[in-house]
Formats: C-alpha cells, structure tokens, sequence
C-alpha cells in the first residue's frame, strides 16, 4: 500500500483493536464474517471499490455511502469498523479493497486470539500448506484460478472437517479467493505470518532431511529468538532432497548449512576449473 492507504488501514485497524477489547470471541467472528462478506462485494463490484475510494468524494460523504447501501444488512460493528475504513483516503480502488479483506483477516485472527486458539490456528494453516504442496495434483485443484472459488472451498472444507478449527478452515477459504491478490499458497503463507505476527512472533521456515526432535527445535527456536530479538516461530518442512544439515529462512534473511548447498558449491566450483 502507498502511505495514504496505510496511514488509513491503521486507523481502521486501531478502531478494530478498541473494539475487540470489550467484545466476545464469537461476537468478533461474526464481524469478521460480515467484513470479509463485503470485501468479497468489493472484488466483484469495480465500480462499487472506485465510487468508495474517489479522492474528489469527501470521507464523510463515501462512509454515508456505505452506511445507506449496507445498513441493516449487516451487524453494527462490521459497518462501523467499514466505514471508518472507506473514510480514510486510498490512493488506489485495489488497496481499498487489500484494506478490507486485511481488516476482516485481522477481525478472524483476533477471534482466534481471544479463545486463546491462535497458536493452533496458525499451526493448521501452515500444516494444510504441507499437505497441498506435498501433492501436486490437489494443489493444482485448489489453486486452479478457473474453477470457482466456492467449489475449491467445498473441498478444502471437506480435507478439514474435523481436523481444524472453524477459524482455520474460513482463513483457507480467504487463501483461495487469492488474498492480497497472491497464489493460494503464497496466500496461506501470509496468513501464517499474520497470525504470528499478532502473537508478537517471527517466522521461521526450517528445512531439514529428516524431522527435529522436539528438544531440538525448541533449542533452534531459543538461538534464534536470541539473534532477532523477539519469540520465533519455528516451521519445519521435512526434504529428504537436502541429504543433511538445516537451512533456515526469516523473512528475507537465509542461513543455508544443508548439505546439498555444499554439493552444489563443491561442483560449481569444480565445473570452474
């Protein structure tokens, strides 16, 4: 986002923050709900996004906007907390609505933090990851931009029923409409980050021949929290293909001791000579 857009996402997420204080878990999904209803409205109204971000419309003047379109359709938070968002300046339709799907993210995993879920919801999005990625054929279904979102989400729903939580399996639903207009998987990638994120934690991704012992990731965990200064989520993806050794990456830093790296530099360096 340009700085006017972030400088209006923040004062809709600050709204968002006060509200989720004084309110109950369920109470926050279902504003979460109702936001991520009316981005969904946004993605497939172009005209709609552009009449809600039109700089020569006045804040006041494109929330009374929405307050006259949405009133009594949704609940009052939802329209309170969208409002305050289209009232902010955007400098482009497109960020409206990345601000709109982004708050009713931030609406899901905020319900998720308040049962005191969000550890395990961030654990299923990135273990569901593994799982589509580690069969080519269901991540070509389930990303598929042909076929509809809402036939990829009644299969996805399906692989989780009782396997993930309710919040879990309603972010894979934002994944695959393409969240911030990214793949699926880069899509459930940033959610990860996100839910870590509110937790106060980084993200790092592991990879490794065979799994770590628990003691071990916990000490991998510890090293790291020590270099970047904050608790560190460890993530680890298990690839037979790099023979030995970790290589570890934290956001667009990448420590790479793997074994099939040094293979690498050794015949590079021979194919030099």
């Amino acid at each position: 986002m340009q700085a006017a857009s972030r400088e209006s996402y923040k004062v809709a997420a600050e709204r968002l923050d006060a509200y989720v204080r004084g309110a109950e878990p369920s109470a926050v999904t279902s504003t979460a709900d109702a936001i991520l209803s009316v981005a969904g409205l946004l993605r497939r109204e172009p005209r709609l996004r552009r009449a809600l971000s039109e700089p020569a419309r006045s804040g006041a003047d494109r929330g009374a906007l929405l307050g006259d379109m949405l009133g009594g359709r949704i609940g009052a938070d939802a329209l309170d907390l969208l409002v305050t968002l289209v009232s902010g300046r955007w400098s482009a339709p497109s960020e409206l609505l990345d601000g709109a799907e982004r708050l009713g993210v931030e609406a899901l995993l905020a319900s998720a933090d308040k049962s005191g879920e969000l550890g395990e919801v961030e654990d299923e999005l990135f273990r569901f990851g593994q799982v589509v990625s580690g069969q080519s054929a269901l991540s070509n279904t389930l990303a598929d931009p042909v076929a509809p979102v809402e036939q990829r989400a009644t299969l996805a729903r399906e692989l989780l029923a009782d396997k993930a939580r309710p919040v879990t399996v309603r972010l894979v639903e934002v994944a695959l409409g393409g969240f911030g207009g990214r793949s699926f998987s880069g899509a459930l990638t940033r959610l990860v980050e996100l839910a870590a994120e509110r937790r106060d934690r980084q993200v790092a991704y592991v990879t490794v021949a065979a799994p770590l012992s628990d003691s071990d990731e916990r000490r991998l965990g510890a090293s790291l929290s020590a270099i970047y200064g904050r608790e560190v989520s460890v993530k680890q993806t298990v690839d037979p293909l790099v023979l030995g050794g970790v290589s570890v990456r934290v956001g667009s830093d990448l420590y790479d001791g793997t074994i099939l790296r040094r293979l690498n530099e050794t015949r590079n360096a021979l194919a030099k000579r």
